[in-house]
This record gives C-alpha cells, sequence and structure tokens, in this order.
C-alpha cells in the first residue's frame, strides 16, 4: 500500500553533483515515489550564496543555515555532498540526533571519521549510507559490503580517480609530458584549477581507506594509507613500460596479507600489464578489480565522477535509505569485526622497475648487481644502454660486465617480488656508489 504522506529530504550543498539531486529528485519524481512506497520531498536546500539563481529550485527552500535545517526534526533523510571535514562531520551528527538519517557522498571525511560516524548512526538507530564517495556511479561499495558479505575479499585494485586517469591515458596514448596532460585535463574540466587532491594521490587515497575498510572488516583511516603521487611519471617511464608490454596507472591497493593477520592500503603509479583489464580503461573513467576466494576476479567499471554519475550513486542510496525508513528498520553498518592491524608500506611485497643513470665503463653492472644482492633483491632482467648507442638489449644479470666506453649510460633493472624495505635499501645504497649518477624512477609493477 502506497504512503501518500511524503518523506522529507534536506540537501546540504547544491554545486554540481547537489544540483542534479534536486533535479533528479524532481523530474523523476513519479518513478522515485513507485520504487520506494512513498514520495519524497524536497524539503530545504543548504547552500552558502543563496542568491545564485538554480533552475528548478523553489527559492523558498534555499536557506544558509544548514543547521537550522538538520535540526527540524521533520527530515527524513539529510543528503550531503558539501565536501570536506567541517562543517560536514558536525552537519551530519547533528542530523542524526535530530532523527535523520543520511546519505554522504564525502570520502574526505568517510576516510577520516568514518568510525565515529557509523557509531553515531548506531546509536541514533539511523542509516549511514555513502555509494557515491567512492567511483561515482559505479557500483561498488554495496557489492562489497553486501553481496560479498559471505566471501573473503582478498584483494582490491583500483582506478578510482578519472583526473589521473586521463592525464596518465594521453601520456600513454599521444606521447605528451605531464604538464601538457594535465593542462589539456584542465581545459575539459576534468582537472582542477588546483588539481593537488587528485595528482598527489589524495583523493585516491581516501577511497583506498574506505574500500579496505569494507572489504576486509576491519577500521582503516586515511593516515594508515601509503601515498604517492604521479607528477613524477615521464615520457620515459611510458617508454619502459611499452618494452614490457605495461602501462602505467595511478592505483588504489588494499590487500590482506598472505597469512590473513593484517591488510596494507597504498596509492602510487604502478606499471600493469597491457593484458590486465585494467590497462584499457581510457579517458576519464574508473574501474575497480576485486579478488576473493569463492568469487574469484570481478570488474566494476564506469564513469567514476561528475555531476550526474555521482549524483546517480547519490540518489541510489536515498531510494534504499527510504525504504529503510518506511519498514522502520536500517540498512547494514560499519563491519569491523575483523579488527586486523594495517601493516606498513615497507611490508608489501611486490616487483619493481628501476631505472638507473650510470657510469658508461667496465664493472658498473657487477657493482649494481652486488647492491642488490646484499639487500636480499633478485634481479629478474636487466637492460643496459649507452647515451647513444640505441635502445639497448635486455639481458641476464650474470651476463652483464658493464659498458663498453667512459661516459653515461642507463641501466633498467626489472627485480623478483621483493619487500618495499628491501628495495628501499638497496636504492639508497645505489645512490651512494660512485658509478651511480643517479635513480631516474623507482616504479612497481602490479597486476601480475
Amino acid at each position: 500500500m502506497m504512503r501518500t504522506r511524503p518523506l522529507k529530504v534536506a540537501l546540504l550543498g547544491c554545486g554540481v553533483v547537489g544540483s542534479e539531486v534536486a533535479r533528479i529528485m524532481t523530474t523523476h519524481a513519479d518513478d522515485l515515489t513507485a520504487r520506494i512506497g512513498a514520495p519524497v520531498e524536497l524539503a530545504g536546500v543548504a547552500v552558502r550564496r543563496p542568491s545564485k539563481v538554480r533552475e528548478g529550485i523553489d527559492p523558498a527552500l534555499v536557506t544558509t543555515d544548514a543547521t537550522a535545517l538538520v535540526k527540524r526534526g521533520d527530515i527524513d533523510v539529510v543528503v550531503e555532498v558539501i565536501g570536506g571535514i567541517e562543517p560536514a562531520r558536525t552537519l551530519i551528527t547533528t542530523a542524526f540526533e535530530h532523527g535523520a538519517s543520511v546519505v554522504s557522498a564525502n570520502k574526505a571525511l568517510l576516510a577520516q571519521d568514518g568510525a565515529a560516524l557509523h557509531a553515531a548512526a548506531e546509536e541514533h538507530g539511523k542509516d549511514l549510507y555513502y555509494e557515491a564517495a567512492v567511483a561515482g556511479a559505479i557500483p561498488l561499495i554495496r557489492p562489497l559490503r553486501e553481496s560479498l558479505a559471505g566471501d573473503k575479499v582478498n584483494r582490491v585494485l583500483g582506478i578510482v580517480n578519472g583526473t589521473t586517469n586521463f592525464i596518465l591515458d594521453k601520456m600513454d596514448t599521444t606521447g605528451a609530458g605531464y604538464q601538457e596532460a594535465l593542462d589539456e585535463a584542465t581545459a575539459l574540466g576534468y582537472a582542477e584549477a588546483d588539481p593537488t587532491a587528485d595528482v598527489e594521490g589524495f583523493d585516491a587515497a581516501a577511497k583506498a581507506a574506505i574500500l579496505a575498510g569494507i572489504a576486509f572488516h576491519t577500521r582503516v583511516r586515511l593516515d594508515d594509507v601509503y601515498r604517492e603521487g604521479m607528477t613524477e611519471v615521464t615520457a620515459a617511464d611510458f617508454a619502459s613500460a611499452k618494452q614490457m608490454g605495461c602501462t602505467i596507472k595511478l592505483l588504489a591497493i588494499c590487500e590482506r596479507a598472505a597469512d590473513g593477520g593484517s591488510v596494507t592500503a597504498r596509492v602510487h603509479p604502478a606499471m600493469i600489464p597491457l593484458t590486465h583489464p585494467l590497462a584499457s580503461v581510457r579517458g576519464a573513467y574508473n574501474a575497480v578489480f576485486v579478488e576473493s576466494d569463492a568469487a574469484g576476479q570481478l570488474m566494476f567499471y564506469g564513469p567514476g565522477a561528475g555531476g550526474s554519475p555521482t549524483a546517480s550513486a547519490v540518489l541510489g542510496d536515498l531510494v534504499a535509505v527510504c525504504r529503510n525508513r518506511l519498514g522502520n528498520t536500517t540498512g547494514p553498518g560499519e563491519s569491523a569485526y575483523a579488527a586486523l592491524p594495517v601493516s606498513p608500506m615497507g611490508d608489501v611485497v611486490t616487483r619493481y622497475h628501476i631505472s638507473l643513470d650510470v657510469a658508461d665503463k667496465p664493472g658498473v653492472l657487477a657493482q649494481v648487481a652486488t647492491v642488490f644482492a646484499e639487500h636480499d633483491v633478485s634481479i629478474d632482467t636487466v637492460r643496459q644502454k649507452g647515451r647513444n648507442q640505441g635502445s639497448g638489449d635486455e639481458v641476464a644479470v650474470d651476463q652483464g660486465g658493464g659498458g663498453r666506453r667512459e661516459g653515461e649510460a642507463s641501466l633498467v633493472v626489472v627485480t623478483h617480488r621483493a619487500s618495499d624495505a628491501a628495495l628501499r635499501g638497496t636504492v639508497e645504497a645505489l645512490r651512494k656508489l660512485d658509478t651511480v649518477r643517479g635513480v631516474a624512477s623507482t616504479m612497481r609493477v602490479e597486476g601480475e
């Protein structure tokens, strides 16, 4: 039986995403009513600039007093799309205290204070949903939290930032440099005027914290996530990647340790084989690869940002929360029963690609190989060339004896799997060799 009294929704923020949420609530009102079992009514919109014209929104609903809006007492659901830590955190907890459930797209807040927000929601018997906080329109949070709840997830490997994927894709396919690709991303609206959150990996790190917490049923905060940006990736790195049959992506990687006793979460550029499904993700799209015991390998792909895609995820949560409201129940909350520790980055084991600028003379390769051996890092292949000697050949380490003439040369080493701590020690020792002019780049190799 259809309920006639509408469920009232308060919208906090009316920017790119918020305006799309309001538009869809209006244009799809009948469909939403049918799906929920009751009409939904936009009861108020909190903004910073009330004088701005907002097409399709009754000016009488607009207010600058977000606190008063969430305290009204007749609000059923608060949709928070203002972002940032404060005032969002206080507004969300206030909403719970005054009887409202919350739908949020705030990845930064959830990564930092997700445990406290879940506790507040549980204390007041309310829902906290946030599908839109990770990977835009892609259904990801709910499959991890519900569909795979009976499985054991071992690894989550993903491209979760469209801006960086667009930039790296342009560098790969056109040969553009980093700045040139960034300028194009900015002109097309994929990058913000200040792209730091994207290109330095902060955005992806927040999403990694959320994904790791859900996937492994443990609490992972933003501070637990190792982070490297992609501003130092060069055309030379892509050239090396292509020689290995790889490309380069900024990846969020969440893993359960082999013994199951801990987890890691990290964000950094990495080479991945062209045969891996993530290698074919182009432009500003996102994709997440999940590996679990029973389900095996799963791939989630789609637009990861933008007003309409993100609003789609928000509206999906809104429907679910409203249904719970009608049924006088709540959906799944935080499931941190495992309480696994988060291991430091030094414990992570993977392969590495190291590019060295060295003196082009006999014995250099032997010195370099000795340093790797001393730090228990096994070499898979070596590629060496003089500055004016073409592309060079890939050789086994025991075949090398160094360059053939004085000058400069390039040495590219690809390792077998080793710990990050061992690799860092190796690189530090290499920098101290007189014959090593510099470590041009160090990049992890993933997805094999």
